[in-house]
């Protein structure tokens, strides 16, 4: 027997609409859909129902049964309340209507009056413009009170993040919530300890941790409270540098962070953050600045990966070269043992020495040892005389800062003249081509490259900013880098934290006898908050220097003995045969 084809009866309700009170309400669709279906004695009432569905969503659950009820050829009528119901898309919904047309389904809307069996509605068109033009005005005003909110320093997002819940006497607050910001400033740690994303969610999974959602979502609060967690316990490499990004754990309100294109787009999109709004100490913090901004100049230079040797040494990502710029990276083994060795990456490119002409080798524990000693003599200095210390360091962040702050200013004064010269050049160009002294494609070659280079002084323009306003703290810097000598006792065994904390980067000349081992070499260590330091010394006794001097020169000498006898072994062919004679040992 043939099954007959079937009435559906399709009821749609978004939170707007229950705004408006019980008519819209998906009980009351129901009951005037089957009341109208008995009364016109349509065979097979179906309902098909999207509670809490907004009409510019098009992926509705029950919506996308229709649809395959509509292609497999089993529906006879559609029967709505009205046509918002399928949907306030103008362009759309006239899609779907001609799909109706040919499937043969008859449509029905209730309260438009609109029935195909009598024909055309020659006002449907307008109708569906009228629905789009109600959704497209609910968005602006609801954009407006967003931004308003926004711009007032209330919190925007919906949840608070992980580390923290929103207060219940009130929603605006939000409030540390000890356990999970334990896991936040141990995650920050961990960083700070030297491991990496993927490092940190391993040791947090096997500590069987939970990922934020389950967590959150144990105590009714996150996006995810119905979903099922297959592995609640399995962190990702993503979630944990989202967390370290998060300028909320420093006690700030960061909004406008994303944003849509218009009310159709259901994709967010992240803005940059030029264009984030911040209100600072609005809550508590988890994280202090030192540690997050550390946290945030080693996950930009550091890429720490374990080698063969199974660890990765601490001063990787913090050593450059002083001639080409590029990093130095440890090379391990020497005649098969573990002897760290920092080379620089430029000498290595091919073709060898075409970026750099030397390699900068300098043994990596003589670099710890050079570190080191600089911290006790920079410890015992601030010990000795706290108020010497506190100027020493204030003169020598103010020189740096003064060569340093010039430079930067008139690069800056620079890009807003050029910002200044490119918007007349934009209406010169633009009277040219409507006058017509500039052709079509000329033009627009000509406005392509204007915009480029306006787009890039525009990113330049905040970061210089930035850089300029950073060279008027100096006191206040130097006090923070005084405070976090006190922290520590002593400095005779150097960890991977205090390295991240103290050392902002290391600058490695070449040798000065290049080739020797036992020579002397140049090595510059810039410190976080205060650049390049040295404690001041007291002068050497002339005689003393003179001796030193003197005692080097005869050294030198020596060592180019030997290296003329060795260019002569070379030449007549004596090396080599000393070489062979050796190998076999």
């Amino acid at each position: 027997m043939k099954q007959s084809k079937i009435t559906a009866l399709y009821e749609r309700l978004s939170h707007d609409d229950e705004l408006k009170g019980e008519s819209n309400s998906i009980t009351n669709q129901k009951r005037l859909l089957e009341d109208y279906a008995g009364r016109n004695g349509l065979p097979n009432p179906t309902h098909f129902s999207d509670d809490g569905w907004s009409g510019t969503r098009w992926d509705r659950p029950d919506f996308l049964k229709l649809m395959d009820e509509i292609d497999a050829g089993r529906v006879a009528v559609l029967v709505v309340k009205d046509i918002s119901r399928i949907g306030r898309d103008h362009l759309r919904v006239g899609l779907f209507m001609e799909k109706l047309r040919e499937n043969n389904v008859r449509f029905v809307g209730v309260s438009d009056g609109v029935d195909t069996a009598d024909g055309e509605d020659e006002f449907m068109p307008f109708r569906n413009i009228i629905h789009e033009w109600y959704v497209r005005d609910t968005s602006r005003k609801i954009k407006a009170a967003f931004r308003a909110r926004g711009m007032a320093g209330k919190h925007t997002s919906s949840y608070a993040p992980y580390g923290y819940l929103k207060s219940k006497k009130d929603k605006n607050r939000w409030i540390v919530d000890e356990e999970a910001a334990a896991v936040v400033r141990r995650i920050f740690r961990l960083t700070m300890d030297g491991k990496g994303p993927y490092q940190i969610a391993c040791i947090l999974e096997a500590d069987r941790i939970e990922i934020p959602g389950a967590y959150l979502a144990k105590k009714g609060a996150g996006l995810h409270q119905h979903k099922v967690f297959e592995n609640p316990y399995h962190w990702s490499s993503s979630t944990i540098c989202a967390i370290l990004k998060k300028k909320e754990y420093l006690g700030h309100t960061v909004n406008f962070k994303s944003t849509k294109n218009s009310y159709k787009d259901k994709k967010n999109h992240y803005v940059p953050e030029s264009e984030w709004v911040i209100f600072e100490n609005t809550h508590e913090p988890i994280i202090d600045g030192a540690t997050f901004d550390n946290v945030q100049r080693l996950r930009s230079n550091v890429k720490r990966r374990p080698d063969g040797w199974g660890y990765v040494h601490p001063l990787t990502g913090l050593v450059y070269c002083a001639d080409c710029g590029s990093k130095l990276y440890v090379h391990r083994v020497t005649n098969g043992r573990d002897n760290p060795m920092y080379v620089c990456a430029g000498y290595g490119k091919i073709p060898v020495g075409s970026k750099c002409e030397s390699g900068h080798r300098i043994s990596a524990d003589r670099l710890l040892e050079i570190i080191a000693k600089s911290l006790k003599e920079i410890a015992a200095y601030s010990k000795e005389d706290k108020t010497a210390f506190a100027v020493a360091v204030q003169e020598a962040l103010a020189e740096k800062q003064t060569a340093d702050a010039t430079e930067q200013k008139k690069r800056l004064a620079k890009l807003k003249r050029r910002r200044a010269e490119l918007d007349t050049l934009f209406k010169r160009i633009y009277e040219d081509n409507a006058l017509g002294k500039l052709s079509a494609n000329r033009y627009r070659s000509l406005s392509e490259e204007y915009e480029r280079e306006q787009e890039q002084i525009e990113r330049e323009i905040p970061e210089l900013d930035a850089v300029v306003e950073r060279h008027k703290d100096g006191n206040e810097r130097a006090g923070r880098f005084t405070e976090l000598v006190k922290r520590y006792e002593d400095f005779d065994e150097l960890t991977t934290s205090m390295i991240n904390e103290f050392v902002e980067k290391i600058i490695v000349h070449e040798r000065d006898r290049k080739g020797s081992a036992d020579t002397t070499q140049r090595v510059d260590i810039h410190f976080n908050f205060i650049g390049a330091f040295t404690v001041p010394q007291e002068p050497k006794d002339p005689a003393a220097l003179a001796a030193e001097e003197e005692e080097r020169r005869i050294i030198e000498e020596r060592k180019d003995r030997l290296h003329a006898a060795y260019l002569k072994r070379k030449a007549n062919g004596k090396q080599k045969e000393y070489e062979r004679r050796y190998e076999p040992r």
